[in-house]
């Protein structure tokens, strides 16, 4: 258990800029363990961002709910997956051959293509959760549980967070990594595959949202799944794998695609 602990320790410290005791560090040994427990890190940035939303939306107003939770996202993770995705942006948009894009991702600085990326998806993820809350249960007569008036909304954030961060484990497992050694931060976690068994429990942390939520709200996972392997795929064509800011990447496209998903299954077919 203790190495376990370890483990989801260095997972967490890896992801996010929460503080760690000090024993655990950036060993090989742990991070190439690490990704099995990426959704219950995931689990973790999703309570802090549904709490500040919740006492935001309570004290001010919604949209400063959803802004502050946006925020508390960021600030916990250090925008590590937002970055990815940026660099991406600017690499994939801007290069045209496998050496230019890697050479343009590794870039320190952020191009037209990265901000009009951040823009977009940011956007976008505000849009789609502003939208989500309208669909909670009974709102017009809300209790005094705060928890429970809003608890389609908390469960979906929850969800959201925690399968796009299975997403990129999938890229990691089945895909190659094909950035320079030296100079990634990636790189220790893509050394070894995880086995049979901790990818199924990876899955399974990913699930525990779903628990509380319909049935039919597994259905969502199918595009977040398509979308990750066609990203894969364009990766793949361009530069012979994936990088670590192909893996944020695929962490943010797939939270967005969750949310829509939600939502569409909400509106057409509930």
């Amino acid at each position: 258990m203790k190495k376990e602990l370890r483990i989801f320790l260095t997972a967490l410290m890896f992801l996010t800029r929460i503080r760690v005791p000090k024993y655990v560090d950036h060993s090989p040994e742990y991070l190439q363990k690490a990704p099995k427990y990426f959704p219950l890190v995931g689990l973790v940035v999703g309570a802090v961002a549904a709490v500040v939303y919740l006492l935001a939306n309570r004290w001010i107003s919604e949209d400063i709910g959803i802004l502050a939770s946006m925020i508390a996202s960021i600030l916990v993770t250090g925008a590590f997956h937002e970055d990815g995705f940026a660099d991406c942006c600017d690499g994939f948009a801007g290069g045209w051959t496998r050496e230019k894009i890697l050479l343009i991702m590794k870039d320190s600085r952020l191009g037209t293509f990265g901000v009009i990326g951040l823009l977009a998806i940011l956007s976008a993820k505000f849009l789609l959760l502003r939208e989500l809350p309208q669909y909670g249960t009974d709102l017009d007569h809300p209790t005094s549980n705060i928890f429970y008036n809003y608890r389609f909304f908390i469960t979906v954030l929850l969800a959201a967070h925690s399968l796009s961060r299975f997403m990129p484990v999938l890229l990691i497992q089945f895909s190659v990594y094909v950035s320079d050694p030296e100079t990634s931060k990636s790189k220790p976690i893509t050394d070894k595959k995880l086995s049979a068994v901790d990818l199924a429990l990876a899955f399974i942390f990913a699930l525990i949202p779903f628990i509380f939520l319909p049935w039919y709200y597994m259905l969502a996972i199918l595009p977040v799944l398509y979308t990750s392997y066609e990203l894969s795929r364009y990766f793949k064509k361009w530069i012979g794998g994936y990088t670590g800011d192909c893996l944020g990447a695929v962490q943010q496209m797939s939270e967005i695609v969750f949310y829509l998903s939600a939502l569409l299954i909400w509106r057409y077919f509930v």
